[in-house]
């Protein structure tokens, strides 16, 4: 039973610490990466769609994206998404594919990177404190019922905040890396 409570809230916040890994993506460092469309969509026939899934996105070099729609159709729409999106790139259309140049980062944008992620980081760590609030939750009904004792409930919470700890940990180390990446030059 507390095992049971033990392994849904690790995988909880493993899920948790995935989501901030993939969300660290779309914060560019300087370098152009296709995960920095992930987050932008576009109206295509009535539905949103990210842009990866109506156009496929290269890099041909390090600061650059080509987006090359399937349907030529499409090449506004994408530019006028990426025009709205918060990228501060402007996207070049020379009527069969959307160039994007990554310009290098200002000193002040890499300030404002750094404080996305540590507002992405904040965001991530609650989330694993709310995952850990509802284990213990979880443990104190099955005290309140008599499935387990008073000590069990103990070293449940116990075991609980050491996973906790580990995630936390992973996140902060995450944050210190993509940091580290956003300030040097």
């Amino acid at each position: 039973m507390i095992e049971d409570v033990l392994k849904s809230a690790e995988d909880r916040m493993e899920k948790a610490v995935q989501v901030y890994k993939r969300d660290l993506l779309t914060v560019r460092a300087g370098r152009a990466t296709p995960a920095m469309l992930d987050k932008i969509t576009v109206e295509y026939y009535g539905t949103q769609m990210p842009v990866n899934q109506v156009a496929s996105v290269t890099t041909p070099e390090p600061r650059q994206l080509v987006i090359t729609p399937w349907d030529k159709g499409m090449l506004s729409e994408i530019e006028k998404a990426i025009q709205k999106s918060d990228l501060g790139v402007n996207p070049m259309n020379d009527g069969s594919v959307i160039r994007l140049n990554i310009p290098p980062l200002t000193e002040q944008r890499r300030q404002e990177l750094v404080k996305v992620v540590r507002k992405m980081a904040e965001e991530c760590r609650v989330a694993v404190r709310n995952i850990r609030r509802d284990a213990n939750d979880e443990l104190k009904k099955m005290e309140k019922k008599g499935d387990i004792s008073e000590d069990q409930v103990r070293r449940g919470t116990d075991k609980i905040q050491a996973i906790t700890d580990k995630f936390i940990a992973e996140v902060d180390k995450l944050t210190a890396g993509k940091e580290q990446e956003l300030t040097e030059v």
